[in-house]
């Protein structure tokens, strides 16, 4: 079963021991904002999940396919 997006990005994050932020720091992306697309109040564009996927070091169409079943 495919995970949806905010999912997906909490895991692999916590799987990589990654703080948030510690990934706020690679991609630029805000600490809160962080939080909002991992509790899924928000959906990233598809610019940011490529910095996401390259951050988390994860092919990014693990990402979008998370992104097609928000």
């Amino acid at each position: 079963m495919k995970q949806i997006l905010h999912e997906q990005l909490r895991q692999l994050r916590e799987e990589r021991n990654i703080s948030l932020e510690t990934l706020s720091l690679k991609t630029r992306i805000g600490v809160g904002k962080l939080e909002a697309y991992e509790q899924g109040v928000e959906v990233p564009s598809v610019q940011t999940l490529l910095k996401l996927s390259n951050a988390l070091e994860a092919p990014a169409s693990n990402l979008l396919d998370g992104l097609q079943n928000a």
